[in-house]
C-alpha cells in the first residue's frame, strides 16, 4: 500500500527503485494488505555484499547438478480456465465463504474435496460462515472413460514424457498419468474435470464471482479427491486477481544447501573475500583474506573458469549413474536432468572425490549420502594464512527455502 509513507498508488515507475532502495537509509517500511491482513507493516532491512564476491547461496545455484534432489528450478503448466466478473469488485470485502448443498449421493467425496478448498482459502485469511456468507462455493466434476477414445490414434514416442505438477502436502515436484493438454481427445482412455465457483451472496446475489475449471486428459484412471487435493492449491493460487485466464504456468524453486557464512573471491576462488558475521565460519575463527589450500580433498587454486570446465566434464560424465526413470527438464530448459540412482550412491561419492573433476564446492550437498556417505556433515577447510596452514572443522547450517508461484 505504500514505501515510507509513500502511497503506491501515486508512485511512477521509475521511481518504485529509489524508494525500495534509498542512498540514505538501510531500512524502509513497506504497509502491504491482502486477504488475511487488511494493512501491516514491514521492516525490510538491506543486506549488501561486495560485488567480487560470490555467495554459498550463489555457488548452491551454480552447482545445482551436484544435488537435484535437494535443488529444484522447475516450471510446469495445468490446464485451468479461469475468469473473474468483468464488474468492478473488491474482493477484500468479501471475507466469509460457505459450500453449497452437498450431493447425498456423493456425500463422503463432496465433504473430502470441499476439506481441501476450505483448507486452501482459510490459509489465504478467509473465513467460513454457514449463516451469512460473503460468498457460497459450488464444485463440479467428472470422471470416466473416453468413449471416443482411439488406441489407434495415439502417436508413439520413443521416450516416455511425463507430465509433472506440484504437490503442495508433500513439497515436490511429481509426475501424474496426464497427457499434454494440446494432445487429441482421442488419444486419452479418460477423461476427468474438476472445476470450482463461487457464488456471490453479498453484492449481486447470484453474480459469479470467480470461477476455476481444469479438463484432464488421462491415461490411465485417477481418484477426483487426489486430483482436488492437488490442484486445489495451485487453482486458488490466483484467487482473486488471475494472470492466466487459460493454461497457467507454475515456478517452482527450492534450494537446500550447506552455510558455512563463507564468500568467495570471483576471480580467485581460493580467496576468501568476506565472511558472514554470527556464522558458523566467523565463530570458527576464518577472516576474509584466507587463502583455501584445500576443501576436504580438493584443492582449491583454480580459477571459476577451471571450477565451471571441470563442473560441466563432470555432469557429462557422471550421466550412468543417474536414474533415466526421473528425467526431467529444468527452468532453463535442459532436458537431461536425473536424480542419482540410489544405489550408485557410492559411486557417486567417490567421483565427487576424485581430483579431477574439482567437486570442491560439493560440500554444499554434504549431508546428502551420495556426497558423503558418512553422514557427519563436517566440511574441513584447510587454509593458508601467512606461514601458517590452519585447519578448520565446521559444522555447516543447512539452509532450506521454498518457492511456488504463478510464473
Amino acid at each position: 500500500m505504500s514505501i515510507d509513507d509513500v502511497n503506491t498508488s501515486e508512485i511512477a515507475p521509475k521511481d518504485i527503485e529509489g524508494l525500495i532502495n534509498p542512498n540514505d537509509r538501510d531500512a524502509i517500511i513497506l504497509t502491504i494488505s491482502n486477504l488475511k491482513n487488511p494493512s501491516r507493516q514491514v521492516m525490510v532491512k538491506k543486506d549488501c555484499k561486495t560485488i567480487a564476491a560470490l555467495t554459498e547461496e550463489q555457488l548452491a545455484t551454480a552447482f545445482y547438478m551436484y544435488s537435484l534432489e535437494t535443488n529444484c528450478d522447475r516450471t510446469f503448466t495445468c490446464p485451468f480456465k479461469t475468469s473473474s466478473t468483468t464488474d468492478a469488485v473488491n474482493f477484500a470485502h468479501y471475507k466469509t465463504f460457505a459450500f453449497a448443498a452437498i450431493d447425498p449421493n456423493n456425500s463422503k467425496l463432496e465433504t473430502t474435496i470441499n476439506g481441501y478448498i476450505e483448507k486452501a482459502l482459510l490459509d489465504k485469511g478467509l473465513k467460513i460462515n454457514s449463516e451469512n456468507p460473503d460468498f457460497i462455493i459450488q464444485t463440479f466434476y467428472f470422471f470416466d472413460k473416453n468413449p471416443n477414445y482411439s488406441p489407434t490414434a495415439k502417436v508413439p514416442n520413443e521416450e516416455k514424457n511425463y507430465i509433472y505438477r506440484y504437490d503442495t502436502d508433500k513439497q515436490k515436484v511429481l509426475s501424474f498419468p496426464f497427457l499434454f493438454s494440446m494432445q487429441a481427445e482421442t488419444e486419452a482412455p479418460f477423461l476427468l474435470q474438476f472445476g470450482l465457483r463461487m457464488i456471490d451472496q453479498k453484492g449481486v446475489k447470484g453474480r459469479v464471482l470467480w470461477e476455476c475449471e481444469a479438463n484432464e486428459l488421462l491415461e490411465s484412471s485417477y481418484r477426483v479427491d487426489e486430483y482436488a487435493r492437488i490442484h486445489v492449491p495451485l487453482m486458488l493460487m490466483q484467487y482473486p486477481y488471475l494472470k492466466y485466464p487459460r493454461i497457467v504456468k507454475f515456478h517452482v524453486v527450492t534450494k537446500d544447501f550447506n552455510y558455512t557464512g563463507l564468500n568467495y573471491d570471483i576471480d580467485h576462488m581460493n580467496i576468501i573475500a568476506s565472511v558472514d558475521s554470527d556464522s558458523p565460519a566467523s565463530h570458527a575463527g576464518i577472516v576474509k583474506g584466507d587463502i583455501i589450500e584445500k576443501i576436504n580433498s580438493c584443492k582449491m587454486d583454480h580459477t571459476a573458469e577451471e571450477f565451471s570446465a571441470a563442473y560441466k566434464a563432470f555432469i557429462t560424465g557422471s550421466m550412468k549413474y543417474r536414474d533415466t526413470t526421473t528425467k526431467f527438464s529444468d527452468s532453463n530448459g535442459f532436458p537431461r536432468c536425473m536424480y542419482w540412482d540410489k544405489f550408485k550412491y557410492t559411486q557417486v561419492a567417490d567421483a565427487m572425490a576424485n581430483p579431477v573433476n574439482l567437486a570442491g564446492f560439493s560440500y554444499l550437498y554434504q549431508d546428502t549420502p551420495y556426497i558423503d556417505p558418512t553422514g557427519n556433515n563436517i566440511v574441513t577447510f584447510i587454509l593458508r594464512r601467512d606461514k601458517e596452514k590452519p585447519e578448520f572443522n565446521i559444522h555447516p547450517i543447512v539452509k532450506k527455502s521454498l518457492t511456488v508461484e504463478v510464473y
